[in-house]
């Protein structure tokens, strides 16, 4: 299992950076108008996805496409900020944002836990909400944009957004190094043998720092839109599933560790707004 996930990553870094160089070539090499670069890289994809399917199968395979789609998406969205008219653009800088969290997930979990990285690392089967939150917030921007041009083209919200995403990417993946082994995507029923409680670096501020990360990260996503409405919603909505998501989580930290997390609880808050967790 262990050498056969090492050659999936190095498929997957292979993919997104192919399509991040070619995307990059497209607009460097702007071949003078957009329907010749999206046709240009529509047949660019369409090779990669077929070589792809050539020569690779299973777990290789669905891990690569995935993250070729993904290095697509990322360099797309470049090309979209760059080139498109100023009430588009923004959706570009966003499909770019989107296209890194998910990409930096796998290659995040790839690293800590190569015996049980998956596809569903990327994360992007997250759960019918989040793709419901999504949907909403494209729903939200392009009927805004059609309407009310203008809304988005305040770009100072945009990029104030576009820092919070990062401040929040990069807080969530130091939460996710920092945890090492002891880190998963999903709430452990049991603990393993490596499972210990972290509560060194960015844990020694905030007890849930990679929630604290992808809560101000989702927010930052609805900035870059300039969505009037998704940005109070995302707010509230992340805030619920986080508060749900701790109480439970800290349940089992409690049955883990017992006295050792109620003093860690005693001397660290969760990090988020009004969210307590579980308290004995």
């Amino acid at each position: 299992m262990g050498p056969h996930k090492r050659v999936s990553i190095e498929h997957f870094l292979g993919s997104f950076l192919l399509f991040t160089v070619m995307g990059t070539l497209n607009y460097q090499y702007n071949l003078k108008t957009f329907e010749v670069n999206a046709f240009i890289f529509a047949v660019s994809a369409l090779i990669v996805f077929l070589c792809l399917r050539t020569f690779f199968t299973g777990d290789v395979f669905e891990i690569s496409w995935r993250a070729a789609l993904l290095g697509a998406l990322f360099s797309l969205g470049f090309y979209i900020f760059f080139t498109c008219p100023p009430n588009i653009k923004v959706f570009g800088l966003y499909m770019a944002v989107m296209a890194f969290f998910h990409f930096s997930e796998f290659i995040s979990m790839a690293y800590i836990q190569p015996n049980v990285v998956s596809t569903d690392s990327f994360i992007l089967n997250h759960s019918p909400q989040y793709t419901i939150a999504a949907v909403s917030s494209w729903i939200e921007f392009f009927i805004e944009t059609y309407f009310f041009p203008d809304l988005k083209q305040h770009f100072y919200i945009s990029y104030i957004g576009f820092a919070v995403c990062i401040a929040g990417e990069f807080l969530r993946k130091l939460a996710i190094f920092t945890a090492g082994k002891s880190f998963h995507h999903l709430v452990q029923p049991q603990k393993s043998k490596d499972h210990i409680l972290v509560t060194k670096g960015v844990y020694s501020i905030f007890r849930h720092p990679s929630y604290v990360g992808w809560f101000y990260w989702s927010i930052g996503t609805q900035l870059i839109l300039v969505n009037p409405f998704c940005i109070p919603a995302y707010a509230i909505v992340s805030w619920m599933f986080f508060n749900s998501r701790i109480y439970i989580e800290e349940i089992t930290l409690l049955n883990f560790f017992g006295q050792n997390y109620v003093d860690y609880q005693k001397r660290v808050g969760t990090g988020l707004p009004f969210i307590k967790g579980f308290q004995v």
